[in-house]
């Protein structure tokens, strides 16, 4: 079932983007927001304290690794190649994608399309070792397939292409899931992919609580949806 939650939230997002049409990018902020808190939070309160400790029992006995532990290098080269892939995909993992009706993007954004596939499938990998971090995913997927499906459809892209791209998309974090549970390389390596995926999420969730503080005004509603995000993840 954990599984199936970043596929379900991504079908909500699409059909709500389809049948409600929001304009309202003030809630669509503070949703974002939200989602990016929650998914950080769940990040380093869940993920990040076990994939250091399966670190030091794969180490254990080696005490001059203790001090030096690879899984750091591993988080930072997350950082890095989700940095890579904001440069193909134009930030739409955190929402933001800007567009009107512009024939430039009519034809299908194969790029974009790549980018946010490998990014949602390397995010659905540690799901199969931490259920609760399906939440997160799901609740990250939400807004982000909002704005996506209204990006595309006021770009004038073919509804049916939007769909299957939607499709597609909501179904590349259960597969990835789906791998880190049947590949034995997967799960040979799952403490450094997970450490990889750890540096994804941090730039991911990062981006979206500061991107959503606009002109860096204090904004009490941020604030608190973001306290609401940490305190929902602690409780996890």
């Amino acid at each position: 079932m954990y599984y199936l939650l970043p596929l379900l939230s991504v079908i909500l997002g699409y059909a709500m983007a389809l049948i409600l049409k929001p304009s309202n990018r003030k809630n669509l902020k503070l949703l974002l927001a939200f989602s990016g808190s929650f998914l950080l939070s769940l990040t380093v309160m869940h993920l990040l304290p076990e994939v250091y400790e399966n670190s030091l029992h794969a180490h254990h006995g080696h005490d001059h690794e203790h001090h030096n532990s690879p899984i750091g290098l591993y988080i930072m080269a997350g950082i890095v190649f989700q940095i890579i892939l904001e440069y193909f995909s134009k930030g739409a993992e955190h929402g933001h994608v800007h567009g009107g009706h512009d024939h430039e993007h009519q034809k299908m954004p194969w790029l974009l399309f790549i980018s946010l596939c490998i990014h949602a499938l390397l995010e659905g990998m540690p799901v199969s070792h931490h259920n609760d971090m399906a939440w997160g995913i799901a609740i990250h997927h939400f807004p982000i397939a909002i704005i996506l499906t209204a990006f595309f459809m006021n770009s004038g892209l073919n509804k049916t292409i939007v769909m299957l791209f939607m499709v597609v998309f909501a179904l590349m974090t259960p597969l990835g899931t789906l791998l880190s549970e049947q590949l034995h390389f997967i799960e040979h390596y799952f403490t450094e992919i997970s450490a990889v995926v750890i540096g994804i999420l941090f730039h991911i969730s990062s981006t979206i609580i500061f991107e959503s503080n606009e002109g860096h005004k204090f904004n009490l509603a941020k604030l608190l949806v973001i306290i609401l995000g940490v305190i929902m993840a602690y409780f996890m």
